[in-house]
């Protein structure tokens, strides 16, 4: 190869690599950012019902699709809901795909290393959840059980750590998945939001029981590292919304109960 082939190469090399990054500078960095573009754009889920599902339109709804309704109505902006998935919520938000995350994404130690977390504005309970032929008290219990989980969610973190050797954990693509796994019988036991229990209650009752909390987690809403006036602006929603009772009055009309008290 010449000298001149090779430079050519390069500079071929480098302008695709530059093509294939993303467009930084499109990011909004604030709140007067997305009120001068006139729209924020939300990455929800739509398979964690009621938190998040779809309407007879098979638009984004649920209880995160109006928290974001309410954000951008409160920021006095559209909203433009992109749909995500457990794997790819945290590198769309990373990759500029979205401006924020609100997306029953629970608030850990390991997440806060990626992103960056709202205060909490919303709350579930993570439970071990199993046939009722199967007697499970305790983690110590799951040794030589199939136990399904959503791969990279919450419970996912909470159900390896407790789980002892032995125990043989099989993850899926989405809540959906594992309660099928657990209905269909490919899995003894499942670890799931009790949003999810209560589905698998209603439609196969008396045949599975709550065994015992794997976590009680915190939901926050999320965006890139160092995106401080934004962050700010958020905290300020949430709590301006949580002490004139519209983030509970969401909540009572998805999940039939108050808002838990958020830390």
């Amino acid at each position: 190869m010449t000298r001149f082939t090779l430079r050519r190469a390069l500079f071929a090399s480098g302008l695709a690599m530059a093509l294939a990054l993303p467009a930084f500078t499109a990011l909004a960095q604030s709140m007067t950012d997305i009120k001068k573009k006139g729209e924020i754009t939300v990455g929800v889920m739509v398979d964690v019902p009621p938190f998040a599902t779809t309407n007879a339109q098979n638009q984004p709804d649920g209880y995160d699709a109006d928290v974001a309704r309410l954000l951008a109505k409160d920021w006095g902006v559209k909203v433009n809901m992109v749909t995500v998935t457990g794997p790819n919520r945290i590198p769309y938000v990373l990759t500029n795909k979205v401006d924020v995350l609100v997306a029953v994404l629970a608030i850990t130690p390991e997440r806060s290393k990626q992103v960056q977390f709202s205060t909490p504005y919303s709350a579930a309970t993570i439970v071990l959840y199993g046939t009722v032929k199967t007697p499970i008290k305790t983690a110590a219990d799951l040794k030589g059980l199939r136990v399904g989980v959503t791969r990279a969610s919450t419970q996912d973190v909470a159900l390896t750590a407790a789980a002892p050797e032995g125990t043989e954990i099989r993850r899926f693509d989405d809540d959906s998945s594992a309660m099928q796994a657990l209905i269909s019988g490919q899995v003894d036991a499942i670890g799931c939001p009790t949003i999810v229990a209560n589905q698998i209650a209603k439609r196969v009752p008396g045949a599975y029981e709550e065994k015992f909390v794997l976590r009680q987690q915190f939901m926050g809403i999320v965006m890139k590292p160092g995106q401080d006036d934004l962050l700010k602006n958020i905290n300020e929603f949430v709590a301006r919304n949580t002490a004139n009772g519209e983030l509970n009055k969401l909540y009572r009309k998805w999940l039939g109960v108050d808002l838990p008290k958020l830390q």
